[in-house]
């Protein structure tokens, strides 16, 4: 299953493809050249296929735990400064897609959206410390029964030249479901409040909608 957003880019990539095996085996009269072209042409047709997989991935809604929203690797979780809407402290979790990442992002809870907005940027690498605040990105707000409000932003990376956001304010969404996409994208942080109980480690690999970043405090 591949996403909505990839449908264009799909099609118009199958017919490139096409046309240059067609073309190779009719027009290139070297042996070695004319299957080194199609196999290329075909290698780079399953990199945009897998690039815009979708897997459905069935989830229970819980107001206990916050799911991470992409697929991906923890590489940052730290108390920071959050200045866009919370202007306070909170729990930071980031995590960074690699290219070969599924880049579908999904609610990390339930609840009622109270803040989307989009802001145009650089495209630093995704590491870099300043991308989570200088590239393009996308900052979503929602209200969570457990947890209040919390905090997540889609941020470009240096191959990245386009954010998906479906978040509309006002909305009631459900945890795991389809939240937008990041194409060719990189990292999404999220921002939690202080008592929330961390359970991913820095390094660690996550799943969109599968694996539990944080949970309510025990006095909760």
């Amino acid at each position: 299953m591949f996403h909505k957003e990839g449908q264009k880019i799909i099609l118009i990539t199958f017919v490139i493809v096409s046309a240059i095996i067609i073309a190779a085996q009719y027009y290139v009269p070297i042996e070695w050249l004319k299957y080194l072209l199609q196999i290329a042409a075909i290698v780079i047709l399953i990199l945009i296929l897998q690039f815009f997989r979708n897997p459905t991935r069935k989830v229970t809604p819980s107001f206990d735990e916050i799911l991470a929203p992409v697929d991906g690797k923890v590489v940052v979780i730290e108390e920071v400064e959050e200045e866009e809407y919370f202007k306070g402290k909170r729990k930071q979790v980031s995590i960074f897609m690699s290219p070969i990442n599924v880049h579908v992002t999904r609610y990390p809870a339930s609840g009622t959206i109270t803040y989307s907005k989009y802001h145009p940027g650089k495209y630093l690498v995704a590491w870099h410390p300043k991308s989570s605040t200088e590239n393009e990105r996308t900052t979503v707000v929602l209200r969570t029964p457990k947890f209040g409000e919390i905090l997540y932003r889609q941020i470009a990376g240096a191959l990245a030249r386009r954010i998906v956001n479906y978040a509309k304010e006002g909305e009631s969404v459900t945890q795991g479901t389809d939240a937008g996409f990041i194409k060719f994208g990189s990292r999404v942080d999220v921002f939690l409040p202080l008592d929330s109980k961390i359970s991913v480690k820095i390094g660690q690999r996550v799943i969109g909608a599968k694996t539990c970043i944080a949970s309510v405090a025990d006095n909760e």
